[in-house]
């Protein structure tokens, strides 16, 4: 399979927010309750990514991954006040990971925030009980840091943890 990797523009709002959510319920379906999860989820990943793209308040930088015009993964990045730079998103198509695309969009993620923000750190955020994310974090260099308590707004709490990777 053939991906290309471009920057993400409004247009791809609505496949991006099908992604994110399909993502969502597949790798978080042990995680997180299943009434969030086929709750109002969709429609919150539609609003977030609309608002994000649509309306211009991108605080970051979105780069999709395409095989064949079809949107088969995603990421998104943000500089953050603490002079960090954060992927707040990273997912892949649930029927294609292990094929290497997740893998391509981190090292794109990696040499646009080195281009961008020279020798800032990169990390993100990952739900500690999402044990196959983590090995794919820790397999491309990051370090995990100490779990934590992270609250959910609608009304639950998981334990998160932190990889890191030393500089972009």
């Amino acid at each position: 399979m053939e991906i290309r990797i471009r920057p993400g523009t409004d247009s791809d709002a609505k496949a991006v927010a099908a992604l994110h959510t399909a993502s969502w319920r597949t790798a978080y379906a042990e995680i997180m309750p299943e009434s969030f999860l086929n709750g109002p989820l969709e429609h919150d990943h539609q609003v977030l990514w609309l608002t994000r793209l649509t309306v211009g308040q991108a605080e970051g930088d979105l780069f999709v991954a395409e095989s064949d015009q079809d949107l088969v993964g995603f990421i998104y990045l943000s500089l953050q006040p603490d002079g960090r730079v954060l992927i707040d998103n990273l997912h892949v198509d649930p029927t294609l990971k292990r094929g290497g695309i997740g893998g391509k969009l981190l090292r794109h993620g990696f040499d646009w925030a080195a281009s961008k923000y020279p020798g800032r750190p990169v990390y993100l955020e990952v739900l500690e009980a999402n044990t196959p994310a983590i090995a794919f974090y820790e397999r491309h260099g990051g370090r995990a840091g100490i779990p934590r308590l992270a609250h959910f707004s609608a009304g639950f709490d998981v334990m998160d943890l932190e990889i890191t990777w030393p500089l972009a």
